[in-house]
């Protein structure tokens, strides 16, 4: 099969480098807006050649990692492909995406995200190896067409994926509580500590608290602005019970309530065990 990728960042950069090793992947073109991440991706072998969005249409996958409004628009381009290609979107949100999907076009969209990533972007920042083992979403799955099903799973098992199902609603109001939200503290408490801190004194007494608080204020704004506009009403429904949170443990703290304190961090320490 020929894959193109619309978008070499690294979410697109990183999946040419993981496809290249699978046996049915022929070959793999790149498209980019940014003529930069165009020499990039060619210096760094991430694809085989650039190629104009129109010739991106004769392959048999699609993949768009591109930010959202990007994803929307592509989509609008892709409505004269052939029926048994495959689109697959690696937005981080999904409700809006799959609605904005032309009809004639729905059997061949799958949307799925990949829960990876780092807080850098660009080609120079793509990893091999960053699906190996993750976690990706399919949303809406039941409307897609069975060909482009087939596709999308053998892909993601290939890449060593552990894939799960739901809804786009589903998903977008998990992704606030999972991901967007934590990014939105992670900038949040970036700023506030810059208006209060000097640079000297940040790098003399930042050690891993703070450092692994802040690593996700390092991602692309252009990128987190679109996340945030798309999925708005929960990204604000888990930041308001995350203040409600944060003002209980402030109280307890205000009134020397240490008991209290103790207790919200124990309960805290439980969701470790999850992951255990």
């Amino acid at each position: 099969m020929n894959v193109a990728i619309v978008g070499l960042g690294l979410m697109g950069g990183s999946l040419a480098l993981s496809l290249k090793h699978l046996d049915f992947i022929k070959s793999i073109v790149g498209s980019d807006h940014n003529d930069q991440h165009k020499k990039d991706a060619l210096r760094l072998g991430l694809v085989e050649k650039i190629v104009e969005f129109e010739e991106v249409k004769k392959c048999d996958i699609i993949f768009l990692a591109i930010p959202v409004y990007g994803i929307i628009s592509a989509l609008k381009s892709l409505t004269d492909v052939s029926e048994n290609t495959t689109i697959i979107d690696l937005g981080s949100t999904k409700e809006v995406i799959v609605a904005s999907v032309p009809g004639e076009i729905r059997k061949n969209f799958i949307a799925a995200h990949p829960m990876t990533g780092t807080e850098n972007f660009g080609p120079e920042a793509a990893i091999e190896g960053l699906y190996d083992g993750k976690v990706v979403v399919l949303c809406d799955l039941e409307e897609s067409g069975e060909i482009q099903r087939e596709v999308a799973k053998k892909i993601f098992k290939a890449l060593g994926m552990k894939k799960y199902f739901m809804t786009s609603q589903e998903h977008d109001r998990h992704a606030a509580f999972i991901s967007h939200m934590p990014h939105a503290i992670s900038f949040s408490l970036a700023n506030m500590v810059m208006k209060q801190e000097n640079k000297k004194n940040i790098l003399a007494l930042a050690a891993g608290g703070f450092r692994s608080m802040s690593r996700l204020a390092k991602s692309s704004p252009h990128m987190w602005e679109d996340i945030f506009r798309q999925n708005k009403s929960n990204l604000l429904e888990a930041l308001e019970l995350f203040e409600h949170e944060l003002s209980k443990l402030k109280e307890s703290i205000q009134n020397d309530e240490w008991r209290k304190v103790n207790k919200i961090l124990e309960d805290a320490n439980r969701l470790h065990e999850i992951f255990n």
